[in-house]
């Protein structure tokens, strides 16, 4: 008691001369928080990376009475005309897109687009494969793509100079592939193309940071799957009494990896 008492008499002498406000003056102060950078606007920038392709084509015909080849040897034709093809190229191009922090807390929603060269080129070839007569075949599939362009949401967590996301939407390209059948008996060929206007989808990820100023550095992988194009032909057209129809079906999926920088409008 007597302890409290005196502590109470120095505080009151230090304000009746003055000296108390001026020694809590002195007293350090706790700095306030540095403000969190955000994510929050407007981007634009470029990328630039790699693709690797998938596609699963297949080549197939059927039973023609009177036609070139017996029920044997069109299984035989069918099961070798089941490819894989692989493909790979460059990949790069423009990008824009909007972040929102709702609330400035880490939370990160936004929406990106890019229209991107997709230089894939692939093929595959089986054969030659050797039938009764004695004869052989030989079957070719390929599929090239130019150009590659995405509509994506965004979603991603902040941290200070950091951002960690996942993304996801629409993908748009134009898919191209050509078919050959080739027999060497009759040296005849079935050829067959297409090019298609695809739409399918894309997923992926990436981490971004903040690297000067209104600029940042990322890193991203999408996998890409632009569905299937089909097409048909006919063997020995005007040759043979009785033409042999062919029908293909080529797949395309891929994956991507790839670089960007970026200018923000904040």
């Amino acid at each position: 008691m007597k302890r409290s008492r005196i502590v109470l008499f120095v505080f009151a002498a230090l304000s009746f001369t003055g000296l108390g406000p001026a020694f809590a003056a002195d007293m350090p102060l706790k700095a306030p928080p540095l403000p969190q950078p955000t994510w929050t606007g407007f981007y634009l920038g470029g990328t630039v990376g790699a693709a690797w392709g998938r596609s699963n084509a297949d080549t197939a015909t059927v039973v023609v009475p009177g036609g070139e080849f017996d029920p044997a040897t069109i299984a035989t034709i069918n099961a070798a005309g089941m490819q894989r093809v692989d493909s790979s190229g460059f990949t790069g191009g423009i990008e824009a897109g909007y972040n929102w922090q709702p609330f400035g807390n880490p939370l990160l929603l936004g929406i990106e687009a890019d229209l991107e060269a997709f230089d894939l080129r692939g093929n595959a070839t089986t054969g030659p494969v050797v039938v009764p007569g004695p004869d052989s075949f030989t079957i070719t599939s390929a599929v090239s793509t130019d150009w590659l362009a995405t509509v994506r949401g965004r979603l991603g967590y902040a941290a200070g100079n950091w951002l960690f996301y996942g993304t996801g939407g629409a993908a748009f390209s134009k898919v191209n592939a050509n078919f050959s059948f080739f027999d060497s008996s009759l040296a005849i060929t079935e050829n067959a193309a297409t090019s298609n206007w695809k739409t399918g989808y894309t997923v992926g990820g990436g981490i971004e940071a903040k690297v000067y100023g209104p600029w940042s550095a990322k890193a991203e992988f999408l996998y890409v799957n632009l569905g299937s194009v089909s097409t048909s032909g006919v063997f020995g057209a005007g040759l043979l009494f009785f033409p042999q129809p062919f029908t293909h079906t080529l797949s395309l999926s891929a994956d991507i990896v790839r670089v960007g920088l970026n200018y923000h409008f904040q």
